[in-house]
């Protein structure tokens, strides 16, 4: 049975021999194809939707957010409250790894083809995909200390002896980009003697040989092993980190973009509906550089935005944030972006590089901390360290500082979810986003981890009482959130692939245009301050083709505030105006 059809041979032949040398390209390619043999079949009967439209958004969550007391597994209670309460509003879960794991919420992988035993199977798994598509965590770039590689590896035994990278510690590493402030290499006992591997992000999490052509063999069979189990959509977790190159920043070397490129060719060619998701916590010309030609990854983040809005909504100043987005790029035709505010790390800084001052990016973490926030960091090529992320959640983030009541809480954090919905590309929203959880500094005091603010376990029998509970400030909230979710999934315009129009506003207003190919124009308007701010009405008539007399807000059941030839948007107001 031919496994590849003959154009992607080629294309993966030819990658293979950039990676790993002509000479051992012809065989890698045979043992390539024995190892993704198996999966055809099940490849071809996943039903898997084409790529994405409108109706695509994705929630967040860790197997475990929503907790039992009854002993029931974890993913079962997850199933319970998403079919409940959340089935017509979602149309993905984003699972963040549900894998054995040592350390880090499940970023330290001990292995890969197994479902920790509190969360329960892979039926458990399987039973999410009745009313979801599915979205899995791939951890590829490194794995637990106590995993059967490593075991193998400390004991220099086969198959995996050399599946770790080990160098001299005394060489001037400072080159080499950093994402923690913890040491590069750590100290290993091993069957011949001390080595010091390789550990980009903890001490337990250990990074993978790609050089050792096995490790890309053993990493493709997992990725078709996850996307024959129901995953649509694959995060590559901390893919830029990939490949190791000494006397290089070991950041984005060609030779990851190629890894990428040739897990691409694979899915093209088995699984064309299965989509690959870059994630990469760096400034916005580095994250976009995972689109390739268009050959590479489906989709990436938009690290930008999550720090962005926070600072617009906080000053008032909508001038980097129209920058922004105003010379944003539109994707490659075939991929496009993931838009998203908060995740279960923090708010990265460093996608700010290049889009805001020091002096404002100081001083939105100076206001983030004042609301209850951490600042945490990562060394410098200088050997400095320097902030790296914001620990906060993204609704404590607009409460006041404090024990202050915040008035305008909900309506800013509406507004900052309400603009991401209205983007170029698929929306991806935290659990606790649209739950409105508030900061967990108990969590934070337990696990010694400030990104455990933001990764608060939800007991399902408290939950639901809130949620039953319609004066209760969690059930206003997502009750909103999830409406206007709804009317998203239901505008053409609002299609990933639709073209997007950023409009010339005065300060502190930000009007996003969407066109559908249909024809269906939105005009979404967003007022980033506490006064009320102006709109002329023939700019819009211009846009939209019609007089004020056809136009409807979606958001709003109610007539449009206008005076003098201009719409009046109220404070921290959104607004969807479209033609009847």
């Amino acid at each position: 049975m031919t496994v590849l059809g003959q154009t992607a041979e080629q294309k993966i032949r030819t990658r293979l021999a950039y990676l790993y040398g002509e000479d051992q390209a012809d065989s890698l390619l045979t043992e390539l194809e024995a190892r993704i043999a198996p999966y055809k079949a099940q490849l071809t009967k996943t039903g898997f939707k084409p790529k994405w439209d409108q109706e695509d958004v994705v929630l967040i969550t860790y197997g475990d957010s929503i907790t039992s007391k009854d002993n029931s597994a974890e993913l079962a209670n997850l199933k319970v409250f998403v079919d409940k309460w959340l089935k017509h509003t979602f149309s993905v879960l984003h699972l963040l790894p549900i894998f054995p794991y040592t350390s880090d919420d499940g970023f330290s992988v001990a292995d890969y083809r197994a479902i920790r035993t509190d969360l329960g199977t892979w039926e458990d798994v399987n039973a999410l995909s009745e009313n979801f598509e599915l979205m899995f965590d791939f951890v590829l770039n490194h794995c637990s200390r106590v995993s059967l590689y490593f075991a193998d590896f400390r004991g220099n035994r086969d198959p995996y002896k050399d599946f770790f990278i080990y160098e001299d510690h005394t060489k001037d590493w400072s080159q080499v980009v950093r994402p923690r402030s913890t040491p590069l290499l750590t100290e290993i006992p091993t069957h011949d003697g001390l080595r010091h591997v390789w550990t980009t992000f903890s001490a337990d999490q250990v990074d993978l040989n790609y050089k050792n052509p096995n490790v890309l063999l053993e990493m493709i069979d997992i990725l078709l092993f996850y996307v024959a189990k129901g995953s649509r959509i694959t995060r590559l977790d901390a893919i830029a980190f990939l490949w190791k190159e000494v006397g290089t920043s070991c950041l984005h070397l060609p030779q990851t973009h190629e890894v990428v490129k040739l897990m691409r060719d694979i899915l093209d060619d088995m699984c064309p509906e299965a989509i690959l998701l870059t994630e990469t916590n760096v400034p916005h010309e580095e994250n976009i550089s995972y689109f390739g030609q268009g050959d590479e990854a489906h989709m990436v983040y938009q690290f930008s935005l999550p720090p962005l809005l926070l600072y617009s909504i906080h000053s008032g100043n909508t001038q980097y944030l129209y920058d922004w987005l105003k010379h944003l790029t539109p994707p490659p035709e075939g991929c496009t972006y993931f838009n998203f505010t908060a995740s279960h790390d923090g708010i990265g800084v460093r996608p700010l590089e290049g889009l805001l001052p020091k002096e404002e990016m100081k001083q939105l973490m100076d206001d983030m901390r004042s609301r209850g926030a951490y600042v945490s960091t990562r060394r410098n090529t200088d050997g400095k360290d320097v902030p790296y992320e914001i620990n906060v959640t993204f609704f404590d983030a607009f409460r006041n500082p404090g024990h202050q009541s915040a008035p305008w809480q909900a309506a800013r954090y509406l507004l900052s979810q309400t603009f991401a919905l209205c983007l170029r590309g698929v929306p991806g929203i935290y659990i606790h986003s649209l739950l409105g959880t508030p900061n967990d500094h108990k969590r934070v005091e337990v696990t010694g981890s400030t990104r455990a603010i933001n990764r608060h376990q939800w007991d399902m029998d408290e939950l639901e009482a809130l949620l039953e509970v319609h004066e209760s400030s969690t059930y206003i909230l997502m009750r909103e959130y999830q409406r206007r979710i709804r009317i998203r999934r239901a505008q053409p315009a609002f299609h990933p692939d639709a073209e997007q129009l950023v409009l010339d506003m005065e300060e502190g207003l930000m009007g996003i245009m969407r066109v559908a190919a249909s024809g269906q124009k939105i005009i979404a308007l967003y007022n980033f301050t506490k006064t009320f701010r102006s709109v002329n009405e023939n700019t819009l008539k211009a846009l939209l083709g019609s007089d004020v007399t056809q136009w409807q807000d979606l958001l709003h059941n109610q007539a449009l505030q206008h005076e003098d030839g201009c719409l009046k948007v109220k404070p921290y107001a959104c607004h969807w105006i479209s033609v009847v």
